[in-house]
């Protein structure tokens, strides 16, 4: 018998529709054929396995205890989840009997391992061949099945899935509950759920509010010389040019070269004003730009999320469904932006398939030229799987909802531009000399929009007004300042993010690292997360009471931020986990050792655990010596000199210079006990005599008012009301 096991059930019935028939339906398969060439459908619903947990490995483990940590199993195991365990139930029966199997499981990393985990799971020894299936056009599908490959070529593919399922493992348990632990309140019953994507996604959004609410909005100023040419034969159109940054003011410059300084403005302004200049510079052309790429995964989230603000999750979700249940597009989780070469002889069928499916885009398809050829069709840069674009299915099943159509029509633009004549774009650029200082002008301007006719653009987006052509002058020509403008602005701090800036965000995450050698391997990766785990990410943070939305802003909780605050900045930056993707997709190539990199994490793990153990007791683990918190913003600190001596200073330093006295640390009583931190920020609880008799206070005071009752020269429990 041969045995097809999909990843899900649509992707089955498809499969089953492009087999000889008849088909059987029974519980959890079809049957195709007759007598003894007789082929069955199944599938998973998802993962129908999962990771065992920790009291599976040892009944100790299933309470949380700091002694307990690290836990690394010996042997992996995985156990059947609850849920789907009747479908697994099916497959087992199924893959008993198989004299082949066919993994049709979806093209990446994950659908790889879903369907091999189960051939695993129950010691599958017959042939196993893959099919790899982008489309769920009747035509792909048959196409497909027609050629399938050896699965075990794709075996470095499943090392890579396994290696990142039971790392994902292996950090999650032991950091969340080393910083659960180490950083709950006594009482709570809350859990600080660690990840290592998830984490530094937070990190980023707590930053960005950080760096928001620290902001302090300056002054800075522009110069603007209104000029004309001074021959009588030039083109004598005035136009202006702005002041340019020169180094002889660094003095008075930020680091984005805006003036500061009013006085200096206004000195430049009146050293030119009414004075002659020069042409230093004239360069006009006429520029092409060939259309943009069809999309993968993050590009529609990101499009999705900026044009109708529809979040990461709800795109992949409508895109899925127009996959699966209308198959009007091809399979969405891919990373990819290109696609196959043999892919262009469809494009007749696509272009005329779109024109019926949304009449909206029906000019434009009469008005598409199927003869031209973009640079999306490239076999060297397409993998598992290829772009987002339409189908050949010229209707849906069923209605299309809303948001459907608009994924749907923005799909089908990206694909008709690709058969769209060039846009035009007319550049121009005057650089004057004037009394010493350089101004620069610059001009564009569309002369043939092209492709840019299917761009979408905001109905909100302020409407600039078109600026006059430059005057055609040349260099070495001379021209006249009749004015200079100063305009004051006011600096402005980031937006916080949105679904679409955190996406990308997430995708392009290497502008977000200092080091320089480590930002250069990120650009090669795909970043923080995969294109089908991004939106489930946010989505988890937003379940876990980290995120909250503030209209269509993304922030963090107050629980977030206390998280981030208390976390080594090894766990809550980008910077470890878009290293795991690399080192993960040197293990899909073969390079790469998925047992080393498991021995690395192991290592890792121990240092966190070590740096907990060496904390005061109750104190979470920070990159600080001490285990101290910043009053101010309750980051770590650590030890620095001054003039005065050594210090405690925030490692946010010079974001916020937030300090403490290291004496600080020493109980005010002199007993000379082991500092006890507060409650509320984790600073050193020190003993103090009021009016009432002994109490204990925070040693942040006024920054915090925290205070608890003494008892016998400790302190109590019970905490005093308070007022933060």
């Amino acid at each position: 018998m041969r045995l097809y096991i999909a990843e899900k059930p649509s992707l089955g019935r498809a499969i089953a529709a492009a087999l000889p028939g008849p088909v059987q339906k029974g519980p959890g398969w079809l049957r195709c054929g007759s007598g003894d060439d007789a082929t069955v459908v199944s599938w998973c619903i998802g993962h129908l396995l999962e990771p065992a947990e920790p009291a599976r490995y040892n009944p100790q483990w299933q309470k949380w205890r700091l002694q307990d940590l690290p836990m690394f199993p010996a042997h992996w195991e995985v156990t059947p989840k609850e849920s789907v365990r009747k479908q697994l139930a099916v497959l087992e029966g199924l893959v008993r009997k198989a004299s082949v199997i066919f993994h049709a499981g979806d093209p990446d990393r994950e659908g790889q391992l879903l369907v091999d985990e189960v051939i695993r799971y129950f010691g599958a020894t017959c042939p196993v061949q893959r099919v790899l299936i982008n489309d769920l056009n009747p035509d792909a599908v048959a196409k497909a099945l027609r050629n399938p490959r050896d699965n075990r070529e794709f075996r470095r593919l499943s090392h890579s899935a396994l290696a990142r399922q039971r790392a994902d493992w292996l950090y999650g348990i032991n950091l969340t509950r080393l910083y659960t632990l180490s950083y709950r309140k006594p009482g709570e019953d809350g859990v600080y759920s660690v990840g290592r994507v998830q984490t530094p996604v937070l990190g980023l959004v707590v930053e960005r509010d950080n760096t928001i609410a620290a902001f302090e909005p300056k002054p800075f100023y522009r110069i603007l010389a209104n000029l004309h040419a001074l021959e009588d034969d030039s083109d004598q159109r005035p136009f202006a040019a702005r002041w340019m940054p020169d180094e002889r003011f660094r003095d008075h410059l930020d680091e984005e070269d805006r003036l500061l300084d009013r006085t200096v403005t206004q000195q430049i302004a009146d050293e030119v004003s009414g004075r002659p200049g020069k042409v230093t510079e004239a360069r006009f052309r006429d520029r092409k730009e060939a259309p943009p790429l069809p999309l993968s995964l993050s590009a529609l989230q990101i499009e999705a999320g900026r044009l109708f603000r529809m979040g990461a999750k709800e795109v992949l979700d409508t895109a899925q469904n127009l996959y699966e249940r209308h198959q009007l597009i091809t399979y969405p989780r891919s990373d990819c932006r290109c696609l196959p070469e043999g892919h262009y002889e469809q494009r007749t069928t696509i272009i005329r398939a779109i024109g019926q499916v949304d009449p909206e885009l029906a000019t434009a398809c009469t008005d598409a030229n199927p003869e031209l050829r973009s640079a999306a069709w490239n076999d060297g840069k397409v993998d598992a799987h290829h772009a987002i674009i339409p189908t050949a299915r010229s209707r849906p099943s069923g209605q299309l909802s809303a948001a459907e159509q608009k994924i749907y029509n923005l799909i089908a633009r990206y694909y008709l531009m690709q058969f769209c004549a060039e846009a035009v774009h007319r550049e121009g650029r005057l650089t004057v000399a004037i009394s010493g200082h350089n101004f620069r002008a610059n001009e564009t301007a569309i002369l043939t929009p092209g492709w840019k006719t299917l761009e979408l653009r905001l109905k909100e987006a302020r409407q600039e007004a078109e600026k006059a052509p430059l005057p055609r002058l040349e260099k070495g020509e001379a021209v006249l300042c009749d004015s200079a403008d100063l305009r004051e602005r006011m600096t402005q701090p980031p937006q916080h993010f949105t679904d679409a800036t955190l996406l990308s965000a997430m995708t392009n995450i290497a502008r977000f690292v200092s080091d320089a050698d480590l930002r250069k391997t990120l650009r090669e990766t795909d970043g923080l997360g995969t294109e089908a785990t991004r939106a489930a990410i946010i989505d988890t943070l937003f379940r876990r009471d980290y995120l909250y939305r503030d209209s269509r802003f993304i922030r963090a909780t107050d629980k977030g931020t206390a998280l981030i605050a208390a976390l080594p900045a090894s766990v809550s930056k980008p910077d470890m986990t878009a290293i795991w993707e690399a080192t993960l997709e040197s293990i899909r190539q073969g390079q790469g050792d998925p047992r080393q990199f498991i021995d690395n994490l192991k290592e890792q793990i121990r240092g966190f655990v070590g740096q907990r153990e060496a904390a005061p007791a109750g104190q979470p683990p920070s990159d600080g010596a001490h285990g101290i918190h910043c009053p101010k913003c309750r980051a770590p600190m650590r030890e620095r000199d001054g003039k005065f001596g050594r210090f405690l200073a925030c490692t946010r330093f010079p974001d916020c210079k937030g300090t403490r006295p290291i004496e600080d640390q020493a109980p005010a009583d002199g007993t000379g006990q082991k500092p006890i931190p507060c409650p509320h920020c984790f600073s050193p609880l020190v003993r103090r005599k009021g009016k009432k008799g002994w109490f204990w206070g925070c040693s942040s005071y006024p920054a915090c008012r925290q205070t608890l009752d003494d008892n016998n020269g400790l302190p109590a429990t019970g905490l005093r009301k308070t007022t933060h």
